[in-house]
């Protein structure tokens, strides 16, 4: 399951995982500044295996337009201020493959609660490759690899509209209880 980093504990668990994921790949850290949203995945028996941030998006002032030039795409454009920026996707070694759905369901469940159209990023093409082929995520591809911070990257926008409302295409999608009951009433049955 994934849940919002509500507090110092879980703020530290969340900075340890990334940046070991980070460090093992050979990224530079980069601590950002301000967030929308951060979210850790935490197993069933309680260890905390993975993370995901969302971080606002500015057309003129983000710092992912330095790597690629994301303000000049036309539906970034047209979509203002529906767009964030998703980063520090990450998983501990052990755990990849187990827990990717509820880093994504993560990035679909913010998504749909700001009414956020799109989310820039820049993505492992091995990651990517995953993502495209096993999640069946819409993403598409802005421009070509790229070497950045420690490893190529390619500059990805996700069309997180197409997921959020066309959840019943992702079987993969989970979504925490409390949002399931706030959207089905409080007996609600819910997707899970």
């Amino acid at each position: 399951m994934f849940k919002k980093v509500e507090n110092e504990l879980e703020l530290a668990m969340f900075n340890g995982i990334w940046t070991t994921v980070w460090m093992e790949k050979g990224f530079e850290l980069e601590f950002s500044e301000q967030t929308l949203e951060k979210f850790i995945v935490v197993t069933a028996e309680g260890h905390y295996v993975g993370t995901s941030e969302i971080k606002p998006y500015s057309l003129t002032s983000s710092v992912i337009n330095e790597a690629w030039p994301f303000q000049k795409n036309q539906k970034v454009i047209d979509a203002g201020s529906a767009v964030a920026e998703i980063d520090k996707l990450a998983l501990l070694r052990p755990y990849r493959g187990h827990y990717l759905s509820d880093l994504l369901s993560s990035a679909v469940y913010i998504a749909e609660k700001l009414q956020l159209k799109y989310f820039v990023s820049l993505l492992e093409p091995i990651f990517l490759r995953a993502l495209r082929i096993s999640y069946q995520v819409p993403l598409e591809k802005v421009g070509e690899k790229i070497f950045y911070k420690g490893d190529d990257v390619v500059p990805v926008l996700f069309d997180m509209e197409q997921m959020y409302r066309n959840k019943q295409r992702y079987e993969w999608l989970v979504y925490p209880q409390e949002a399931v009951l706030a959207a089905n009433g409080a007996g609600g049955a819910g997707h899970r």
